[in-house]
């Protein structure tokens, strides 16, 4: 299953709307078949496996990191591949979250007199596919929010300078989580003082990630860098007809997603990526657009850079949240992970009302 679950790592940025997917498939001790699911719309990964066994599947075990579906989509039902094939044993790392399958696998598979088992290395093959599950179970993405600061939480200086607070390895390793994200969202104030393009350059990637940009008041510069190249979506709150012509007419999608304070419904505009097939957002904003995420309970995790420096006393910091009369209402954390990377600290923690 470990191997398995290799293989399925090796789709992390190509497979969506679909799950990363490995398949091992083993008799007698040695491993006959192995294979992983690419992209959507191709073969799953128990299809490439049945193939490279060449037909020696009869009699052998499949470990699958997921249950096998049992439903016709833009491909046939694994199960029945594998019936087919005279697989003996299914061992499955996690039950499907999809609604379409949820269990039905398992059961298709027993009906035939297959064994069949789940729950092996269930937790790994869960984070692997961290944002489909919560596509399946929430109806949105999962939203991992990216940051870097010095060691006393400053992410610019007074003037506005923040490049580059850290390294060449830390910046690299923050392009390979955007890889692996099916979105980068920023917002507006990022876009007006760096200027991203917001895409993936300092690692491979067979394909760039949608990029969204939250701007309630459609103030976006037709000049600015996000919007060359492939079309992005806007989010806004605003309906000025001229304004979302100008950005349409440049092949770029305009969201209208209103709050009663006029602003974007982060939210709802979640949910409206979810029913789009995303399921993992990368977040990289300023300090406003980070708070009010965060207030909105919208952040399932932190990934941080604290790069071995001081500022002092400077103008932004990570997170624009009210303050305190009590330690009872922070936030509270729980770190998944902690690391250096170059000389910089990488740190993941999930808020606790995170799924």
């Amino acid at each position: 299953m470990a191997r398995a679950l290799q293989l399925a790592a090796r789709g992390l940025d190509t497979t969506s709307p679909n799950p990363r997917v490995g398949c091992v498939l083993v008799r007698d001790g040695e491993i006959v078949g192995e294979g992983w699911h690419e992209r959507a719309g191709e073969p799953h990964a128990e299809i490439h496996a049945l193939r490279a066994a060449e037909g020696a599947a009869r009699g052998a075990t499949a470990y699958v990191t997921l249950e096998p579906c049992s439903h016709f989509g833009r491909t046939p039902p694994c199960a029945d591949a594998l019936i087919d094939a005279g697989v003996t044993r299914v061992v499955v790392a996690m039950v499907d979250p999809n609604p379409l399958v949820g269990g039905r696998g398992l059961e298709r598979l027993r009906a035939t007199g297959i064994r069949t088992e789940y729950g092996l290395l269930e937790d790994e093959a869960r984070e692997l596919n961290i944002g489909f599950v919560s596509r399946m179970t929430r109806g949105r993405p999962w939203v991992r929010l990216k940051a870097a600061a010095t060691l006393d939480g400053k992410t610019a200086l007074e003037n506005g300078v923040s490049q580059w607070i850290t390294g060449a390895a830390a910046r690299a390793d923050g392009h390979r989580w955007r890889a692996r994200a099916c979105a980068v969202l920023t917002g507006i104030g990022t876009v007006r003082e760096d200027d991203p393009q917001l895409t993936v350059r300092d690692v491979p990637c067979t394909r760039q990630p949608l990029r969204i940009l939250v701007d309630a008041g459609l103030q976006v510069s037709l000049a600015a860098r996000i919007l060359q190249g492939a079309p992005i979506l806007i989010a806004t709150a605003s309906a000025d007809a001229a304004r979302i012509t100008a950005l349409r007419d440049r092949g770029h999608e305009v969201l209208i997603v209103p709050n009663a304070a006029g602003k974007v419904d982060l939210p709802q505009l979640l949910l409206q990526l979810g029913a789009r097939g995303l399921n993992e957002i990368h977040v990289e904003a300023g300090f406003k657009l980070n708070g009010s995420l965060m207030r909105e309970g919208c952040v399932d995790e932190v990934l941080l850079y604290l790069a071995p420096m001081l500022v002092g006393d400077a103008a932004h910091g990570l997170f624009n949240l009210p303050a305190l009369a009590a330690l009872e209402g922070a936030t509270r954390l729980d770190i998944r992970d902690l690391r250096m990377i170059g000389p910089d600290l990488r740190l993941i923690a999930r808020p606790r009302s995170a799924a």
